[in-house]
């Protein structure tokens, strides 16, 4: 039983700059399925699901056919009002958007009650508790506010609240985007075991391709507000038959083998109506030829999916060049090492669990060194000691021959040598630059705080070392991709030409695409610079690309070290196992209903 049908829809911007978003999507969910919307930021995800829910900002137009149920929803008026909650809900990326930090969780999750269960205080309670039993949470988390739970404890509660109405279909945007591996996983098998108990739909908004094949029976794949393939997630992985899909595919790091480079896709997502007249892929398609651009393909069965691609039949059958695979590094004596960490411990005040407990760790000049584990395990806070944000409770930190343990504790002169020699790049470029400051303005304060030449030549030379073009000096980061601010703080942080390059999550927030863009980035000038980098992430794909060797934390103690092949291909600790276990896979048992 069809439970969502849209059919040619339409989303445009109105006013003096009018322009069209999205046009001609359509769209199926029936009862019970689960169906991902894919594709880099900018290709419509989030603005298609936005549409179906009638959560379009102002400005904001669209047209089309959307029926929900038995209900066909008016463009004109709010007519999902009634369907919010109990026939359709929404989870969020970032449960602290959906969950007032000022209010209890129980009473957050009451709010969405069907009626009968908020009748009286007494059976509010009973069907708080049942909710959050159902997400595997205590009775007692309902008493406790947001910011007394972790971040998965968090996506549970937003599950609770969300499912509490006992809607017929979820549209999950992005809802694992910042969990480490084990609670990703958790909360994916979570939403996939209710959504069987309660035959719901599932529309999930995910830039993770690995998430979007292993938990949905569909794939939906969008491109500058365009569908571009929709069919079996099982038949588009095995053969995708659009040259876009096929590019997403090839940017996602494997996790068995580590890549000479990963294949990445050039430029970004254009603007709709730019791409109006032509395939909307064809600048950034290795396959274009002179007809891609003649006209718009349409969306045409093939091989049991809908592709829009004249090369369909010839792409959907052939296979992809694979790439390249690094050679295993010979193990040989690394020398002295730039960055010594010996049995740090770190309490935070107020704290009776340890952040860390006797870490210890060598980077060797130009060397890559990769720190992993789940959220909690003490990863960051062992990257802050390191560049002097946290001091340590316990241990010593070396830096090229010399005690910075306490950087506090060291003159003037030396603090600055560490800030030019050691740098840090940060999660989220955005809140890291001033959002009212030109890129130039930003390059050229950090050039002169590290004591570097500041012309206008000396920018460009910057933006040109991270890939960027000399006129982004002009623009702020508002009118940047994601990808380009990462960029952006790269450069920063390159301003001094530092030995030691530390990165927390650099790249957990971007497209596959992007991510690859930077990926290959950051390898390059490590091995172009000389410079040495201790890199962290929950991700065991990117960490195998990226380093010689890796640390796993869990915690706050290191449970298991070496080179990145030997720990990823044969884990002697129970911990590491369960990490790769957790890691989004093909086969139907990484996640059982």
């Amino acid at each position: 039983m069809s439970l969502v049908s849209v059919r040619g829809l339409n989303v445009s911007l109105t006013g003096p700059h009018g322009r069209s978003l999205l046009s001609g999507v359509d769209l199926g969910i029936a009862a019970g399925e689960s169906v991902a919307l894919v594709g880099e930021s900018g290709s419509g995800k989030s603005l298609t699901a936005r549409a179906i829910l009638g959560l379009l900002p102002p400005g904001l137009t669209r047209t089309g056919s959307i029926r929900i149920g038995d209900t066909d929803i008016d463009p004109g008026a709010d007519a999902m009002a009634p369907l919010r909650g109990g026939t359709v809900a929404l989870l969020l990326q970032d449960p602290f958007t959906m969950l007032n930090p000022l209010r209890r969780v129980g009473r957050q999750i009451a709010d969405s009650l069907v009626a009968h269960e908020r009748a009286t205080s007494d059976t509010r309670r009973m069907a708080v508790t049942r909710r959050l039993a159902e997400v595997g949470l205590l009775a007692s988390v309902a008493d406790r506010y947001p910011f007394q739970l972790s971040g998965g404890m968090r996506q549970r509660v937003g599950i609770a609240a969300a499912l509490a109405g006992d809607p017929a279909l979820l549209v999950a945007d992005e809802p694992t985007t910042a969990l480490d591996v084990t609670t990703q996983r958790d909360v994916l098998a979570l939403v996939r075991r209710i959504q069987h108990e309660r035959g719901m739909g599932l529309l999930l908004i995910t830039h993770d391709l690995r998430i979007a094949f292993s938990v949905c029976d569909r794939a939906v794949v969008m491109y500058a507000g365009r569908v571009m393939e929709d069919g079996e997630s099982t038949v588009i992985r095995a053969r995708p038959a659009h040259p876009y899909t096929r590019a997403l595919l090839a940017a996602e790091p494997p996790l068995d083998r580590r890549l000479v480079t990963i294949p990445t896709i050039p430029g970004s997502v254009p603007r709709h109506d730019d791409v109006a007249g032509s395939c909307p892929f064809a600048d950034r398609c290795a396959l274009v030829s002179d007809e891609c651009r003649r006209g718009r393909p349409v969306l045409a069965e093939h091989d049991g999916r809908r592709v829009a691609c004249i090369r369909a039949a010839e792409i959907g059958t052939g296979q992809s060049a694979p790439s390249a695979v690094a050679p295993v590094p010979t193990p040989g004596d690394p020398g002295p090492a730039l960055l010594s960490v010996a049995g740090l411990g770190k309490t935070y005040r107020g704290s009776e669990t340890p952040a860390l407990i006797g870490v210890s760790l060598t980077v060797a000049p130009g060397e890559s060194v990769g720190i992993v584990g789940e959220s909690g395990s003490g990863k960051t806070t062992l990257a802050r000691c390191v560049v002097g944000l946290e001091t340590p409770g316990s241990g010593s930190i070396t830096f090229d021959g010399s005690d910075i343990t306490d950087w506090s504790s060291l003159d003037a002169t030396r603090r600055r040598d560490l800030r030019r020699a050691v740098q840090m790049v940060f999660q989220d470029p955005y809140s890291t630059l001033n959002p009212v400051r030109t890129v130039g303005a930003t390059l050229r304060e950090a050039l002169v705080a590290m004591g570097q030449p500041a012309g206008r030549r000396d920018l460009a030379q910057l933006l040109t070392l991270v890939g960027l073009p000399e006129g982004y000096a002009t623009k702020r980061p508002a009118s940047l991709s994601g990808g380009e601010r990462q960029r952006v703080s790269i450069a920063r942080a390159l301003a001094g030409r530092p030995q030691l390059l530390v990165c927390d999550e650099s790249v957990s927030a971007l497209d596959v695409s992007v991510q690859a863009q930077i990926l290959d980035l950051l390898t390059g000038l490590q091995r172009d610079l000389g410079m040495a980098l201790l890199f962290i992430t929950h991700d065991l794909a990117v960490v195998r690309q990226v380093t010689d060797k890796v640390y796993v934390l869990h915690h706050g103690a290191c449970v298991e070290h070496g080179p990145t092949g030997q720990v990823l291909d044969n884990p002697r600790d129970d911990y590491t196992r369960g990490l790769l276990q957790s890691v989004p896979r093909e086969d139907s048992g990484w996640l059982m209903p």
